[in-house]
């Protein structure tokens, strides 16, 4: 598949003074669930229609829910070996996840645990994030093995594309309304897409070339926004143009930003993971500014990391799996005018 590539585009940083760590603590607070399985790495809830929040046992190799009106858990047998990575749900409510160490992605019936499985090439050997679109179609990234990939549910085809960058390491990925993916090259200072319509490949090269964007999203406006690991920034890019926009992060470069989403307000959400406890931290993209920080406790815990989380329109709840072992949930106010300097 033929990669597109571009010049290096401008780059505007915005150097407005970043929130105070104290800003939100008391006005917003998550609430957390302890995972009653230890030691197992719970991550990437995600909300289904009923109030079942799916995850994964990255470590314990399971796939469970919690109930979120009665708190309960229920956890399902999966293939030895399958370290699951990342859990979905398509559009029609199925629900899917990556077998990060046995090159298989997977949908399971949450009425008796079936399992179906899709093989993936052998050089695919890592599944990582997984996204679905509205037509049946999925998108999926395989870091280590440097692929992305492509799932058409009702045919169980698979089509493959090759970063052309060793250790490109795709990442984080995301689809817009037209269906298009929008992932990180992790491993570069590049953010990549796929024609929908023509399979293109192609890559939007960021100016710092220490870059190193990790997770991604999107806003109403068309933007791309990513975390820069490396450099503790939030970036916009914007698809037409190709240029770039940069707001240090609430911690700056300690703040090694990794889990993100976006709420139907158009405000970013990262979690600063080089901070205990990790922070929550959101921007609002219309009034380009940090309007909250807050803490994630984890029940005490000192050595944490949140490596994703969904937003939940129904219910605006941010969803989050922590490595201390907590499923967490922030409800996630209309206005946040009243925590904004």
């Amino acid at each position: 598949m033929r990669c597109t590539r571009m010049s290096a585009p401008a780059l505007a940083i915005a150097t407005m003074a970043p929130i105070a760590a104290a800003l939100a603590q008391g006005a917003l607070q998550p609430t957390e669930w302890q995972v009653p399985w230890s030691n197992t790495r719970p991550r990437d809830p995600i909300m289904d229609a009923s109030g079942r929040v799916w995850f994964v046992g990255q470590e314990g190799n399971y796939v469970a829910y919690l109930d979120s009106k009665s708190g309960e858990f229920k956890r399902y047998g999966i293939d030895d070996g399958t370290f699951p990575h990342n859990i979905n749900l398509d559009e029609r409510g199925g629900v899917w996840f990556t077998g990060n160490r046995n090159g298989k992605l997977y949908s399971i019936d949450p009425k008796n645990g079936e399992l179906k499985r899709i093989v993936l090439d052998e050089a695919v050997r890592d599944p990582h994030t997984m996204i679905w679109t509205a037509n049946g179609i999925a998108w999926f990234t395989a870091q280590q093995s440097n692929y992305v990939g492509r799932l058409d549910r009702s045919t169980g085809a698979v089509r493959l594309w090759k970063i052309a960058d060793r250790g490109a390491r795709p990442y984080g990925i995301v689809v817009d309304r037209s269906g298009r993916p929008w992932f990180d090259l992790f491993g570069t200072n590049k953010i990549g897409t796929i024609d929908p319509r023509t399979l293109e490949l192609r890559e939007y090269p960021l100016p710092n070339e220490r870059a190193r964007p990790r997770r991604i999203a999107l806003t109403s406006d068309g933007a791309v926004w990513y975390g820069d690991y490396s450099r503790g920034f939030l970036g916009r890019l914007d698809p037409a143009t190709g240029s770039v926009t940069e707001w240090p992060l609430p911690s700056g470069a300690q703040s090694l930003p990794y889990a993100m989403t976006s709420d139907d307000r158009d405000r970013l959400w990262l979690v600063e993971t080089g901070v205990q406890p990790n922070r929550l931290v959101a921007f609002d993209a219309g009034a380009r500014r940090w309007v909250a920080n807050v803490p994630v406790v984890s029940n005490g815990a000192t050595a944490n990391t949140v490596r994703h989380m969904t937003f939940d329109r129904a219910t605006r709840q941010i969803w989050f799996g922590t490595d201390a072992g907590t499923i967490g949930a922030l409800k996630v106010p209309i206005q946040l005018e009243a925590l904004t300097p």
